[in-house]
């Protein structure tokens, strides 16, 4: 054994462990994108793909304002256009392999060397170029790009500069040919891949970040669309948990006026508590959007200027849209009596008060469910993100003694956490205690322990009222005043 002499130190872990938080408001979009735009048409489908701007959006799918048949580019317009918020993950269920037509062969005029192919969608690799004489080669005799509207254009070397005319064939995309269950997905049984939803499963193992808001803008307000995105709220690699924003119809089988939201809802079986549901659609200038990806994109917008931190509602903020509209583009005028009846269904909505705003604080559970953590929206995601980030922050501690300093230093770092948030106005309080009565000795031997977490989000101040009186005393003394 060393003799020791002098003065010396040794180190122990920091008893306060800092906190891992995931993105409040981290979007996972469901839905199409014009792969044969993007950098790599084949490796995009079926994977979460980050994106933190518009041009790694673009580059990682591709993107079309032809946003009826690619769903995911409302989301990709509405997060970095209209809101400018990030990062938002999407995942494309369009495969290029699968949902695709042959195009027949057209004849192109050639002008200054210049051909176009009037076809969006186009697969540049299956691209074939004759003349009357020859089938050309490209890089040899042609060159192939995009323009802006993307449509394929064909540039002629100098070889070939004197042609007048070329027969184009090749494949497309064919985003009508995607179905509600590419959407929903699944796992092949013979190999494991995943698809659809269930690629949700890979976002935390991949990038290490959890889910705050599913959504699938153009497909939600399908009844079996809105049954798996609630389903799939809850238990994220078994224990994580999110919201989703989903759209009522308004088409001709939907809710084409606000007294028809109700039953439109109810038969769409949405009513999950983690369900922000909202109608109808929505327009900035000549774009037509789901009003989901507009609503998601607000939610992630006022929790990123809070400190990401989901204890704000999305309710009366600007929504900056510049209609209403349903599904056949007639415009949806709502004063706020109408807004509020449909609010009272459980479901969001946009009127205009100086300006459009998101109106809506309920889940869609309301009114069935009452709970205030439960109806309220803010206040479920506040749960639910409060959740995760314990779980994130104290997996370190998965398989340490069950000691005393085990539970002192988990109640005393979350202590100090909820009480920092409840003195900087995000919640009324915040504690966490360990109880006897809840840890009985058989869980204790089993190596189980509960931590009893108290949560006290602040509800929103859905209804303020001024109560007006006629001041008879005011009036007699001013008239007492004018008599001398």
């Amino acid at each position: 054994m060393a003799y020791d002499h002098g003065i010396y130190i040794t180190e122990q872990a920091t008893s306060l462990i800092a906190p891992i938080e995931g993105t409040a408001g981290l979007q996972v979009i469901l839905g199409t994108a014009p792969v044969n735009l993007a950098e790599d048409p084949y490796s995009c489908t079926n994977k979460p793909m980050l994106c933190y701007s518009y041009k790694e959006a673009v580059g990682n799918v591709g993107y079309s304002d032809d946003f009826e048949k690619y769903t995911l580019c409302q989301s990709i317009d509405a997060c970095f256009r209209v809101f400018n918020i990030a990062p938002i993950i999407l995942i494309n269920v369009l495969d290029p392999k699968k949902h695709k037509k042959t195009l027949p062969e057209t004849d192109c005029t050639v002008m200054e060397s210049i051909a176009t192919l009037t076809e969006t969608g186009v697969l540049l690799d299956s691209v074939t170029v004759k003349t009357e004489a020859e089938t050309l080669l490209e890089g040899k005799d042609y060159i192939l790009a995009f323009n802006d509207a993307g449509f394929v254009t064909i540039t002629l070397l100098r070889s070939h500069a004197a042609d007048t005319s070329v027969k184009v064939s090749g494949t497309a995309i064919d985003p009508e040919a995607v179905t509600y269950t590419d959407i929903i997905g699944g796992v092949d049984i013979n190999t494991g891949s995943e698809t659809g939803m269930e690629v949700i499963r890979q976002i935390y193992p991949l990038l290490g970040m959890t889910p705050g808001l599913l959504l699938a803008p153009g497909w939600s307000h399908n009844a079996n669309v809105a049954a798996a995105l609630q389903a799939k709220c809850e238990k994220i690699n078994g224990v994580y948990t999110c919201g989703c924003v989903l759209d009522i119809d308004s088409g001709e089988d939907g809710a084409k006026k606000y007294t028809d939201v109700k039953t439109v809802k109810e038969r769409s079986g949405i009513n999950s508590v983690h369900a922000y549901a909202v109608w109808p659609k929505c327009m900035v200038g000549s774009k037509t959007y789901y009003m989901s990806a507009l609503a998601a994109a607000c939610t992630a917008y006022t929790d990123a200027a809070n400190e990401d931190v989901p204890s704000l509602s999305p309710s009366n903020k600007s929504l900056k849209i510049t209609a209403a509209v349903l599904e056949d583009g007639a415009e949806v005028i709502l004063d706020q009596e109408q807004a509020n009846t449909v609010n009272s269904f459980g479901v969001a909505t946009a009127w205009n008060q100086n300006g459009f705003r998101l109106w809506g604080n309920n889940t869609a559970a309301y009114p069935a469910t009452t709970d205030p953590k439960d109806r309220w929206f803010a206040c479920r995601r506040f749960f639910s993100w409060w959740g995760n980030t314990f779980i994130l922050t104290y997996f370190q501690k998965v398989d340490d003694p069950m000691s005393s300093r085990l539970i002192e230093s988990i109640v005393d770092s979350e202590n100090i956490r909820g009480n920092s948030f409840a003195a900087r106005g995000y919640c009324a309080a915040a504690r966490i205690a360990y109880l006897p009565e809840e840890n009985p000795e058989t869980d204790i031997i089993n190596g189980k322990m509960r931590f009893h977490i108290f949560l006290s989000p602040f509800t929103p101040a859905e209804t303020i009222i001024g109560v007006l009186e006629f001041d008879v005393d005011a009036l007699t003394e001013s008239l007492r005043g004018g008599i001398e």
